[in-house]
């Protein structure tokens, strides 16, 4: 056995390792490869890395675990790769340079052959590649998920609510886009860096948002989404083409935010309001590097949305406790932030904070003056909020009603209970209020 392997591994270690390399490093191989065979052949560069992995299962049972897993498949990718090259035709043009490129002669088998330089500007190429203007909105996350971050498109569908076949469509259509619009296996510069990098950054945000508050099913949070969305930030942020301000407070946003994941639920999984986390669970040292982020992000003269979230984030991470928390700081953050985006989820976030600061009174009349309020109706969170303001002020039945409504529309199991648990108090307390002895039920707010 060479002495690149490590003897006796265990089946399931086996797995675990080809688990963790698929998720993060298929990406950099993807990437690494499309560099090479160009944009127009990312369905090439897709199938060698996974019939590379492929290998290292089949393999590594009978040869052990490479020391460096990573160069391992890496190699077996590039050796798949040029297998393909000299059979394949449509590569005979550029078929010298890319063996010439590919055919790196390293000083070890645990080296790897691509520099991280190569790779991650390779990854950035592939990032401004997914989040390009042509490809439609809902397809830039399949995708980014898909060549960036290793998921599967089972995965995919179900971070998404939909089916495997509707992914599938989505990413054969955005694949197909790419050689329409001929789009480049380039970072942009210029004028049309600022552009594109604007639809960069939406899109990783819109991934991290799906990872901390997932659409559907058992788990209100997928950490692997929000971590594949800040590995990706923190990649846009440290090269030269993405190092700018509102990088830097997308990056603290998600930072300030991940940091406090741990304390969202309890032992048993349920649902906790920021009033009733455990601060002490929240990651410090995620909280330090949203900070250092957001200072950064201070550079120069422009205001984004990224940058008022990232405030309103850090204005929580800053409260010792839920009592001291600074509402008034939070409002006026998010009356900017409406200058950005009026739309009525963000009108909704700023009436909680409104009421945290002058009373639910206030969060009442704040959410009946939302324009386009009707477009809430289906919204679990509109009826959540309501139904606490209402309960505030001891309007028990109809905290009940809106509880009742919020309940029928959420999707995650866990906000399902807390809301059974609120309504189950309300009917408790209202029972108590009409008890004979004239005694009331405690709020608990």
């Amino acid at each position: 056995m060479s002495q690149t392997e490590i003897s006796n591994p265990e089946p399931r270690e086996i797995g675990q390792v080809v688990e963790h390399l698929f998720r993060h490093e298929a990406g950099k191989m993807v990437a690494a490869l499309t560099g090479i065979f160009g944009i127009e052949h990312l369905t090439l560069a897709e199938d060698v890395v996974q019939e590379a992995l492929a290998r290292a299962l089949q393999t590594w049972p009978f040869y052990g675990v490479p020391r460096n897993p990573a160069a391992w498949i890496m190699r077996a990718s590039r050796n798949l790769a040029l297998d393909v090259v000299r059979r394949q035709q449509n590569f005979r043009a550029k078929e010298a340079e890319i063996i010439r490129v590919m055919d790196r002669d390293v000083a070890s088998p645990d080296d790897i052959i691509f520099s991280e330089q190569e790779i991650s500007d390779d990854r950035l190429r592939m990032m401004f590649v997914c989040c390009h203007p042509a490809i439609p909105a809902e397809a830039q996350v399949a995708l980014a998920l898909k060549t960036l971050c290793g998921f599967s498109i089972t995965e995919i569908a179900s971070a998404f609510l939909t089916t495997d076949a509707a992914i599938a469509k989505r990413l054969t259509r955005a694949k197909q886009k790419i050689a329409e619009a001929k789009i480049p296996f380039e970072i942009p510069a210029g004028e049309e860096l600022s552009q594109r990098l604007d639809g960069v950054l939406q899109s990783l945000y819109l991934l991290f948002n799906e990872g901390y508050k997932a659409s559907a099913g058992d788990k209100l949070v997928r950490e692997d989404i929000c971590e594949e969305a800040l590995r990706l930030a923190d990649l846009l942020a440290g090269h030269p083409a993405g190092n700018q301000p509102k990088t830097h407070a997308l990056l603290a946003l998600m930072l300030l935010t991940a940091a406090r994941t741990p304390a969202r639920v309890d032992d048993e999984g349920n649902l906790l309001r920021l009033r009733d986390q455990d601060r002490a669970k929240w990651n410090p040292a995620m909280i330090a590097r949203g900070l250092f982020h957001l200072t950064h992000s201070a550079n120069g003269e422009e205001i984004s949305e990224f940058h008022l979230q990232a405030g309103i984030a850090a204005c929580h991470c800053a409260a010792q406790d839920y009592a001291s928390t600074d509402w008034e700081k939070i409002l006026a953050l998010y009356d900017r932030l409406l200058e950005f985006d009026d739309s009525p989820v963000v009108a909704l976030n700023r009436a909680v904070a409104l009421a945290e600061a002058r009373g639910p009174q206030a969060g009442i009349e704040a959410v009946n003056a939302i324009p386009n309020l009707k477009s809430l109706e289906s919204y679990y969170l509109f009826h959540a909020v309501l139904g606490d303001f209402e309960w505030q002020l001891n309007h028990l039945p109809i905290a009940a009603a809106h509880f009742q409504r919020a309940l029928q529309l959420a999707e995650i199991k866990s906000e399902k209970i807390f809301l059974e648990k609120r309504l189950q108090t309300c009917d408790q307390v209202s029972g108590s209020a009409a008890a004979p002895d004239g005694s009331r039920g405690g709020q608990t707010g």
